[in-house]
């Protein structure tokens, strides 16, 4: 099974810890946050990786060298310029169409700054059951952004601020507003689809082809262990919580 891990962003959040290092190199527990998400991904039986680097993109690429990639087929897509989710994707699309079979399988999607017990093997299931082209993990938490899903689970729509104005793409008279986790199940059938170019939101694609009928489905998450480590407090934190075994 495939992933990608989105680590180009330059961390400016998580300044000063990114002074002299990408976020992937910020450490959680004498562990990088690359480790730990390379680790959770093996885990769920995740064996080939790409990983997109801008921000001192070699330290990315020397520090996997040095821990031989952790035994795992790992590769880089390089960003001269940061493309955003939607484009880094985009970008990358060549590692997860190779190959005739192994095409047609379902990948992981994992933003490298955060952390969580998120059973990714029954987001899997449920992405495959279901015959989605997306499945996003989502909590019931605040959040400066929403994403709006009707009865069925099916996106449609998005929210600034609890209060804030929303945009729906499909109709549903109940919605539910839940924070994203930063975890998706994508079917490669998506790079047939994207339109875009350049820089991109996935967010802005999803809402897009959202309105054209296709399935994306939210993945509740509620009763797991997540944390956004952008900020340098939240990694104290999630230090404290490693300390604490609330994850290991």
């Amino acid at each position: 099974m495939k992933a990608m891990i989105l680590a180009a962003g330059l961390g400016t959040r998580l300044r000063p810890l990114t002074n002299d290092r990408p976020k992937a190199l910020v450490e959680v527990g004498g562990r990088t946050l690359l480790e730990i998400t390379l680790a959770r991904l093996r885990e769920f039986g995740v064996n080939e990786v790409i990983v997109n680097v801008h921000h001192f993109a070699d330290a990315v690429a020397n520090y996997l060298k040095s821990k031989q990639n952790f035994g795992m087929r790992v590769e880089f897509s390089r960003e001269d310029t940061l493309l955003d989710t939607g484009g880094g994707l985009k970008k990358a699309s060549c590692f997860f169409l190779e190959g005739s079979s192994r095409s047609q399988q379902p990948f992981i999607l994992h933003n490298v700054d955060v952390i969580s017990t998120i059973d990714l093997a029954r987001m899997l299931r449920f992405h495959s059951e279901q015959g989605a082209l997306a499945t996003l993990a989502v909590q019931p938490r605040q959040t400066s952004r929403y994403l709006l899903f009707d009865e069925n689970a099916r996106l449609c729509g998005r929210q600034v601020g609890r209060e804030g104005c929303s945009k729906m793409v499909a109709r549903s008279s109940n919605v539910s507003a839940l924070g994203f986790s930063g975890i998706h199940v994508i079917s490669p059938r998506i790079f047939s689809l994207m339109r875009e170019e350049g820089a991109f939101s996935i967010i802005d694609c999803y809402l897009r082809l959202v309105g054209q009928g296709e399935k994306i489905l939210a993945f509740r998450a509620d009763e797991y262990y997540w944390r956004d480590l952008g900020r340098p407090e939240h990694v104290v934190q999630a230090e404290r919580d490693l300390e604490n075994r609330i994850f290991s």
